[in-house]
Order: C-alpha cells, then structure tokens, then sequence
C-alpha cells in the first residue's frame, strides 16, 4: 500500500494484527497493532485520532486561532506564547535548518532566524516583519511520534504507526518477528520495490517529487532537479523512567526525520554522507532522476548506533 510516500507495510493483514485509520493533516494515518484485544485497541487508536486532531488545530497555518497562525502575524518586536507542541516543532526545525544550512526551512525563506524562542516562557520574539511558518515539513512526523508514545503508555507495545505512509514509527515488531516488514518503492511505480527492511523502534520518512514541484529550495526558490526521493531511517531513543525538569523538547526522530528527507532532496550526495558519518544510526536512501530506476538509489548510513535502526534484507 502506497499512498503520500514511498513506503510500505508487508503483510500488514496477518493474524492478530488489527488495523484503524483516521483522516487527518489532508492524508491518512493508520495505526496497526499487533497482539492487542480488539475493543482496548480500538480505545486506544481513538485516543491517538484525538490527538492527531488536537495536533492538526495547533500546527495549522489554516486554521485562524492556531498557535502557527499567531506566529505568522507577527511584526517585529511582537511574541507570542505558544503551546508545547509548537514549540517543540520550531527547536527541531531550527536545528535542522542550521544543520543542513538552509535547505530545510519551515519559513520557506521569510528569515526564520528572526524568530527568537524562549524555553522558560514558550514564547516566540519576532525581531523581523513578514515571517511565515509552515509545518508542513514536520508536522506529520511529530504527530506520528507522540502517536507512538501514546500507544506505549496504553501498554500497546507492538505497533507501527504512519501518516500516509510517509511519515512513520515502528515500536515492537508481532511476537516471533525481528521487526515491522517494509518496503521503499519507485515513486513512478509503487509496485517496483527497491529495498526491504525490518524495522522497530524506528522512525522512516519519505520526500518525492511525484505529486509536481511542491518541494522548492528555500534558499532560491528553485524546484528540485536531479532528484525523484528521498528516504531516511532514525533510531528511537531509549525510554527513561522519569524526564528531567530542564531536559527541553522531547527527541522527535519522526519528525526530525520528516525535515531530513526534506532537506536531503535538494543537498549534494557528499553532503548528505558526511552529515550520515556525524550521525550513529542516521540512514539515507537517495533516489536521482536517471531514469535507470534501482541503479539510481543511493544508500547512505552512519556508524552504527547502540541499538539499529533498522536491517536490509
């Protein structure tokens, strides 16, 4: 199955496993759970949806009383306080746009370095006119991320979650199985597979061109050339008993890996490897536009991390 992204779920119909999705952030997101009494299941895929919505109402530059659209209107010398979640996605989209210098920017360059954030207060410093953020790099992996953590504190341990199947978390794999079964496809051909991996406690996003010249270099405005998709693969962190106080946003690797696949569409192959060589378990697969299909994918991998993200097969 196929359907904003390039990743699919193998066999997701297998016995004991249970399925439910909701229609959210203009895609679908499912939630597959395996090993689970189908009414608990159903409570807690529920709850899931629920925040998905809560989410949506929070992070949309669409909709007029969000935290997203209070920052948009923002001129200089105004701040706004923002609610958690938003908060959170402007860290982990800051950080992504110094770390990949520019090619993943939220505010499609408008000046998001103008926006100042404040952890003590959760407020947001405009310090320049005219800054526009948009989610929408991000917002699904985020979602997709407090989605997983939410079935674990439901005891659902063995879960694998996505956003139209382009953004995505693998908790437990189905008792007996090393991990989730997925697949990466030709975004030309979704039934042309290119790798297979078994995955969990992961998180895998994905970025194409096949839906027209929606992804555009922030630093020139220029669509992407030379490039169909791209893939990355991150380790969840290992849970902690308790957080502390001063720990600041939550690790986020669905969205992180959300901006990455963003970014690593419009960066040089040498760029995206030596980023993946700074990373321990941070995986890329890069597809170019040569036209020869699996002789095009490129797979770029970090060293590796105290648990995988993640094995090809």
């Amino acid at each position: 199955m196929d359907l904003d992204g390039g990743i699919g779920l193998a066999g997701s119909r297998g016995p004991g496993l249970r399925r439910f999705s909701h229609e959210a952030m203009n895609t679908v997101f499912e939630v597959h759970v395996a090993g689970a009494e189908a009414r608990y299941a159903a409570e807690a895929a529920q709850a899931a949806f629920a925040l998905v919505d809560r989410l949506e109402g929070e992070l949309s530059r669409f909709r007029h009383n969000s935290d997203i659209t209070r920052i948009n209107h923002l001129t200089a010398g105004q701040r706004t306080r923002v609610g958690e979640a938003a908060f959170e996605c402007l860290v982990i989209a800051r950080h992504i746009h110094d770390l990949t210098g520019g090619a993943f920017d939220i505010a499609i360059g408008t000046g998001l370095p103008a926006l100042e954030l404040d952890p003590e207060s959760y407020e947001v410093h405009a310090t320049a006119d005219g800054v526009r953020v948009d989610l929408g790099g991000i917002g699904k992996g985020y979602a997709v991320d407090l989605v997983a953590e939410l079935l674990e504190e439901w005891g659902l341990e063995r879960a694998f979650v996505h956003g139209g199947f382009s953004s995505a978390v693998a908790l437990e794999p189905p008792a007996g199985a090393e991990g989730w079964p997925l697949t990466l496809s030709d975004p030309r051909e979704p039934s042309q597979i290119f790798t297979r991996l078994s995955m969990r406690q992961a998180a895998l996003s994905a970025s194409g061109v096949r839906k027209g010249d929606h992804i555009r270099d922030p630093r020139t405005g220029a669509p992407v050339r030379g490039r169909l998709a791209a893939w990355v693969a991150l380790p969840r962190p290992a849970k902690q008993a308790t957080a502390a106080p001063d720990a600041g946003p939550r690790l986020a690797p669905g969205a992180v890996a959300d901006a990455l696949t963003t970014a690593f569409m419009l960066l040089p192959v040498a760029e995206i490897e030596a980023l993946c060589q700074r990373s321990p378990g941070l995986d890329a697969w890069i597809l170019g536009d040569g036209g020869s299909g699996a002789a095009d994918l490129v797979h770029l991998t970090g060293p590796a991390p105290e648990r995988a993200a993640g094995d090809s097969t």
